[in-house]
């Protein structure tokens, strides 16, 4: 029998969808986790510092990566992803 893991959430994501993925997880709201982020980013980013972590390390919901070495690489590349988006939407404000 196959023990209950923890997904990054493909619906619930409001970045990368850690909070949604711990929610669904431990049978918790959402906005719980994402306060408890917050509270924690408060010391010293600690918060900030889980949060990429995690993305990094808490495979997608529906991933089709099979192993450790390309589940990061896949999360790399969605990261990448997103901080390019995040440039582009920062610069067409500032133009």
């Amino acid at each position: 029998m196959q023990g209950k893991r923890i997904y990054r959430s493909r619906n619930d994501r409001m970045i990368a969808g850690v909070a949604g993925g711990l929610a669904a997880y431990f049978n918790i709201d959402p906005m719980f986790v994402r306060l408890a982020f917050v509270v924690l980013g408060l010391f010293n980013g600690l918060g900030l510092i889980l949060y990429i972590v995690l993305w990094l390390l808490v495979p997608v919901e529906d991933s089709s990566a099979t192993d450790t070495r390309s589940q990061v690489q896949e999360n790399l590349a969605e990261m990448q992803a997103a901080a390019e988006k995040l440039i582009q939407r920062v610069r067409s404000a500032f133009q």
